[in-house]
């Protein structure tokens, strides 16, 4: 084993693998800090250039852009508060919060620091791991992997926010909306009302932009703010040099963390999309002091980060040694071994164990190059939060629109991607937590195969307390529950709480308290899980039904509890202010004339699609943006307008290769 380890290093290290190799990497950090692309898109777009490469150049190539996804979208999570991808939807709750105080660079230092140890210590417990992985793998069945996610969807609703049963009921509708479209088991239409679009499901990258993304743009403009809440200069606790200490202090985190990104990143298809939170919750439980947790607390951002770049080494286990893809990327990366003339399984494990070892070599490597280069680009990067907000504002929103266009190239997910963003804004100004909602997607119609698959294969739930595993999971459920209640009712209860304390906990992800908001929104999840019931009986085949009722039985209770803690406090601010001035309150909390006025904006960028297309809907906003709510002149409006253009029509258009819509005027 040791030649075999030390053989695949000299391989990276000739050439021309080692230039592929920073090429991947280079490729892989702007693939991560885009919105709406990621390693996914990335491998899909490497793959054929493949083709004719010696192996060890190959995977150097796309191992090293893969890889360091999980590094460079913690630039869009800290940045915008937008997941670049799926593994660092944890990082936002904490990394957000860190850049409006004006600690961006703090964020990046840490993040950095454990992305590139978290990335060594996944590749260094994937290799000594190999010949010892297969019993646990075939220990988890398909009950296993239905209460994993299960666990996955508990931890995110019962952390993200300051209230349990609003995560709870925001996943169980996000479970809902992966309902819609062909059912997993049958094929059957359910809640596409004879509409082709809707056919093939909700696109999840455009409702990920739209939920994040334009809600924090939105409030940018109408509260005529830039990123940082604080003016720089005046932040405190700032710094590269700080985050990267951080790191260095909470060590034993980032170990624990990191060893939990690779034990849950190789369980096939669902590692990836859980580990960041199941890392972030062990983060919360395991601290004394959980009171910072989502307002800034730098182990918000340390366990995520660790954990997800662990999970690219963890998933590649399952991959090379048994051919079982850990994750979607795996997946393509399967093909490229096939491609190659390699056959995962035993011979990974000994005529060619010096090519697995290449490849763990390439991911020790590019976390390390990509967490070096990151470190120097992220201190220009983290001064973006301190830029006017209005000038920040429509270049994001045509990365954002752009973004959502990447998957399917239809006006549909651009209706999708700005209706999510208006339910964003309004959910994150009610103190319903978002995050819930997006995993729930990620999970969802995996979570339908592996329940009506262990029904049908195991006759019935005995299953729930037969499997000593599930029995195990069952207990983590419980405990992440009732410790996160706990520490919500520890934090209420705090009667020394500063107002700053305050003020920044209701900045939180979930952490607003406004029943005026929240109360509407409890009636329609209502109105819309009522309208589900009804529907979900006019379907014929019991296989079609059984997931969605499984939903509407959890979703219902649940959005009933919520109703009435929302219907108690809207009684006792009536009481308090009367209702008429506690609407006023509400409305004043939302900026509710502004945020119509930007809603207009977005609705005018639809119908100009329309009738001129793209390209010039997407310019002419930025300028007429500029001048009339940014208050610039029209040269500079110009010239941003004419740079937004020349992005457009050469990245998208040339580079990326992509269709644009068919307008009415223009074609």
């Amino acid at each position: 084993m040791i030649d075999a380890m030390w053989t695949g290093l000299v391989l990276i290290f000739q050439w021309p693998a080692l230039g592929y190799l920073f090429l991947g990497v280079f490729i892989g950090m702007w693939m991560g800090a885009v919105p709406g692309l990621g390693g996914v898109v990335g491998l899909v777009i490497l793959l054929p250039f493949t083709f004719g490469m010696e192996t060890v150049s190959a995977f150097a190539l796309l191992l090293g852009m893969y890889t360091v996804t999980s590094t460079s979208d913690t630039i869009a999570s800290v940045m915008l508060g937008i997941p670049g991808t799926v593994a660092s939807q944890a990082t936002i709750l904490d990394g957000y919060p860190l850049a409006k105080k004006g600690q961006a660079d703090r964020a990046f230092g840490a993040a950095f620091t454990v992305s590139a140890f978290g990335g060594v210590f996944g590749a260094a417990m994937m290799a000594l791991s190999l010949p010892i992985l297969l019993p646990i793998i075939l220990s988890f069945g398909l009950p296993e992997f239905f209460m994993l996610a299960v666990l996955g969807l508990a931890m995110v609703g019962a952390l993200a926010g300051r209230s349990i049963s609003k995560g709870l009921a925001v996943a169980v509708m996000g479970l809902l909306l992966t309902t819609v479209g062909e059912a997993v088991m049958t094929g059957d239409a359910r809640f596409a009302f004879d509409s082709d679009y809707l056919i093939g499901g909700l696109p999840m990258i455009a409702i990920v932009l739209g939920l994040f993304g334009v809600p924090e743009l939105m409030e940018m403009a109408v509260k005529d703010t830039s990123i940082s809440r604080v003016p720089k200069g005046q932040q405190e606790g700032g710094g590269m040099r700080r985050g990267i200490h951080d790191a260095f202090e909470h060590w034993w985190l980032a170990v624990r963390c990191a060893l939990i990104g690779t034990y849950v990143g190789m369980l096939p298809g669902l590692g990836s999309s859980v580990v960041d939170w199941i890392a972030y919750g062990h983060a919360v439980q395991s601290a004394k002091d959980t009171s910072k947790f989502g307002t800034g607390d730098i182990r918000g951002v340390i366990a995520p980060e660790s954990a997800n770049n662990a999970t690219k080494a963890g998933a590649l286990i399952p991959t090379v040694a048994f051919g079982i893809p850990g994750s979607l990327g795996t997946a393509i990366l399967l093909g490229a071994l096939v491609i190659q003339g390699l056959k995962p399984g035993p011979e990974m494990l000994t005529t060619s164990l010096h090519i697995t070892f290449s490849m763990v070599w390439d991911i020790v490597l590019a976390n390390i190059l990509a967490a070096g280069v990151l470190m120097i680009w992220s201190r220009q990067i983290a001064k973006i939060a301190f830029l006017p907000g209005h000038s920040v504002v429509p270049g994001v929103l045509v990365f954002i629109l752009m973004g959502a266009w990447v998957a399917n190239a239809s006006i549909g997910d651009w209706w999708v991607c700005l209706v999510f963003g208006v339910l964003g804004y309004t959910l994150k100004q009610g103190g319903w937590p978002r995050p819930p909602l997006v995993l729930a997607l990620v999970l969802g119609s995996l979570m339908e195969e592996n329940l009506h698959l262990s029904l049908g294969v195991y006759g019935g739930i005995e299953w729930l307390w037969e499997r000593p595993i599930v029995i195990i999971i069952n207990i983590l459920i419980l405990a992440t529950l009732y410790l996160a209640a706990k520490g919500i009712i520890k934090t209420k209860a705090k009667p020394d709480a500063s107002k700053a304390d305050i003020a920044a906990q209701e900045l939180a992800e979930g952490g607003a308290r406004n029943p005026m908001i929240s109360l509407p929104i409890t009636l329609i999840g209502i109105g819309v899980f009522v309208f589900a019931h009804f529907e979900v009986a006019t379907y014929e085949s019991q296989e079609t039904r059984e997931f969605p009722e499984v939903v509407l039985m959890f979703g219902i209770p649940l959005m009933l509890l919520v109703l009435f803690h929302d219907v108690r406090e809207t009684i006792a601010d009536g009481a308090r202010h009367g209702y008429a001035k506690a609407w006023e309150i509400s409305a004043k909390k939302t900026d509710f004339n502004k945020s119509m006025a930007f809603m207009g904006y977005l609705a005018a960028i639809l119908a100009a699609t329309y009738i001129i297309g793209q390209h010039a809907a997407l310019t002419i906003f930025c300028f007429i943006y500029l001048m009339r709510w940014g208050g610039y002149g029209w040269k500079f409006s110009a010239i941003y307008s004419a740079i937004v253009l020349t992005f457009i029509t050469v990245f998208y258009g040339e580079v990326m290769n992509m269709f644009f819509y068919e307008s009415w005027l223009f074609g």
